[in-house]
């Protein structure tokens, strides 16, 4: 009822009830609400009554008529409010002249569930690391992570304590609201009975292509060269998956699989993701099926087919696998293996023209990704380095063709992957900062060509990787829409996910879509579900592994370590070397130019608030 009130009366509308006008009364008595001109009810310009937005490092008191400037407010102002209170704030004196507000009141709160940790006898969010003002007495010892009521503070679960390297994975899926993931998986009898006709490939020499750890086969590929012709096969999720099951409605939930070190959380159950949908060597499998007619010397595709399909993969390489048969390393083979190698080096080379067309429009960023590695403690002992090789781009280059035909396929209200153009003004500070760093840049007729001009100024740059996550930070985030509005990343007029089923929900979709021809009516809610849920599960992930490397530095005091400068305006730095892609606060930060290689001495570590301290070594 509150809300109610107050939004009326920010919005100036008079028409009250007698039940709201004793609840104002209240406030009259108490000069928080004055009578102002024309008999209107307003509030005392002391006070503000706003909704609680709890950001990374402060909170925002967001105005209930959304006509005002939103007020930041200090952890420690908050009184006990939470994130999407409705507050009555005072506004306190700033000698600086900047509006600060302090909560007086929590008028309406949900009942929310928050992780919280016990240190020196006082309770903090796990989140923002915001002090809580504590009402009763919780039993717990030091360091003991609670789930508790954030309004009666009873305590819903404990979850151990931060001692435990176990209880990592609990953390960050309590902290993204993604415990759900760890409930019983749903009941699945799965069945290949499909009493439609299917085109039988069988007897094509389909292979997957993956990391050596896989065990979800999303993707198999065969290349028919005399005949120029790639099928792309992907697993038939929406064959199992019935639309409005509860097995769909799980999946939606979750829109992606989520992949921890080590570790996958998958979007459907097991029978399904690593069985009946994975396509495996040498069984059969449904299949839906791009057969696609490429025009090799002009480098673009004739025509394309999608149908459903059973298929047999005969193989199961890993990338490592097929990069040494790229190279022309072939190991032991069979006679079998040797005829797909020759294909598959015949597609390499394809893939590399169409690869190099492609670039003409869209972009190479040189992407390094990380890959922890934990022990049967699951602490971390070592990081895998993945760079991007020839195998993968061999991959790549066939799942973007099947994508983007599959996007061609939808009409004009479809699911696309849309990635837009960055804004001038990102692009003129990009400039600005490859300048500062010593990359004689100039601004080009277009966002495309600025883009490739400074990478061609960086390439002989010792810090051209850096440069080009520059470029990618300036970039827009890419996401889901129901209108397509194409891919400046990739230079594609054109893109939708339709190759990975088995553990992204946007793929699921379009697979019904093509086959049905036609666009579900809550598609605007799916897209902007799906894309939330994507940037919330790669949150989750890093934060998941910024607490493995806490673990780390915690056991490795004093040690010396290489880091690259990464922000200097905040003074830190990420690790290379020993335990790469780990960030560091320096205590001791003296304005050392961006992306400058130093050596630092890790001073503490706090598991809990994933803060690693060190000290530059001069």
């Amino acid at each position: 009822m509150l809300k109610k009130i107050f939004t009326k009366i920010v919005k100036g509308i008079n028409d009250f009830s007698n039940s709201e006008k004793e609840v104002l009364q209240e406030f009259i008595d108490e000069n928080i609400i004055i009578i102002g001109s024309n008999d209107l009810y307003e509030i005392n310009s002391k006070y503000k009554v706003a909704i609680v937005k709890i950001n990374k490092n402060n909170a925002t008191l967001k105005d209930l008529a959304n006509e005002h400037k939103d007020v930041k407010i200090d952890f420690e102002n908050l009184s006990g409010a939470y994130d999407k209170d409705l507050v009555l704030a005072k506004r306190v004196f700033n000698p600086r002249s900047k509006t600060k507000a302090k909560v007086i009141r929590v008028l309406e709160g949900n009942k929310k569930e928050i992780l919280i940790y016990k240190r020196d006898n006082a309770f903090f969010t796990l989140k923002e690391n915001i002090e809580l003002q504590v009402k009763k007495e919780i039993e717990a010892n030091e360091n003991d992570i609670l789930l508790i009521d954030d309004k009666n503070f009873e305590v819903i679960k404990k979850l151990g304590n931060i001692s435990d390297a176990k209880i990592d994975e609990q953390i960050s899926l309590y902290l993204y609201n993604e415990e759900f993931r760890l409930n019983k998986p749903l009941e699945v009898e799965a069945k290949m009975d499909d009493t439609k006709q299917r085109v039988d490939l069988t007897h094509l020499a389909f292979t997957t292509i993956d990391p050596a750890s896989a065990k979800d086969h999303d993707d198999a590929i065969y290349y028919d060269e005399e005949n120029e012709i790639l099928y792309v096969g992907i697993a038939d999720v929406s064959y199992f998956v019935k639309e409005g099951s509860e097995l769909d409605k799980l999946a939606f939930l979750k829109s992606t699989s989520a992949y921890l070190p080590g570790k996958v959380l998958p979007m459907l159950p097991n029978e399904l993701s690593e069985d009946m949908c994975s396509l495996k060597e040498g069984v059969e499998r449904y299949s839906y099926v791009f057969k696609i007619y490429l025009d090799i010397e002009n480098k673009a595709v004739l025509k394309s087919e999608v149908f459903e399909a059973i298929i047999k993969s005969r193989r199961k390489f890993s990338y490592g696998r097929i990069d040494r048969v790229l190279e022309k390393k072939f190991d032991t083979y069979t006679e079998e293996e040797k005829e797909i190698f020759d294909t598959l080096i015949s597609l390499y080379e394809v893939t590399k023209s169409f690869r190099y067309e492609r670039l003409k429009k869209g972009y190479d960023f040189r992407s390094v990704e990380y890959r922890l590695k934990l022990n049967r403690q699951y602490e971390l002992e070592g990081i895998d380095v993945e760079t991007s090789s020839p195998s993968h781009q061999l991959v790549e280059e066939c799942m973007l063709l099947a994508n983007i035909e599959a996007s061609k396929k939808v009409n004009s209200v479809g699911i696309f992957r849309i990635h837009e153009e960055p804004p001038f003004k990102a692009i003129s500070k990009l400039v600005d900062d490859v300048n500062a760093l010593g990359i004689k840049a100039k601004l080009q007729n277009d966002v495309h060509d600025t883009i490739t001009h400074i990478q061609e100024k960086a390439k002989h740059s010792v810090i051209k990787d850096e440069i080009d996550e520059l470029i990618i930070h300036a970039q827009t985030q890419a996401k889901y829409s129901s209108k397509n509005l194409g891919h400046f990343g990739l230079g594609f007029s054109s893109y939708s996910h339709f190759t990975s089923p088995i553990r992204r929900y946007s793929d699921l979709v379009l697979h019904r879509m093509l086959k049905t021809k036609e666009t579900p009516k809550n598609i605007d809610e799916i897209c902007e579900h799906i894309s939330i849920q994507e940037r919330k599960i790669d949150q989750m992930v890093w934060d998941f592994e910024d607490r493995k490397y806490a673990r780390w530095a915690a056991k490795n005091l004093g040690l010396e370590i290489k880091v690259k400068i990464t922000d200097d305006e905040k003074g830190v730095c990420v690790s290379y070397g020993i335990m790469p892609g780990m960030k560091i606060y320096l205590d001791n930060y003296k304005g050392q130019v961006l992306f400058s290689k130093q050596k630092v001495v890790i001073k503490s570590s706090d598991i809990l608030t994933k803060k690693i301290v060190g000290s530059l070594k001069y």
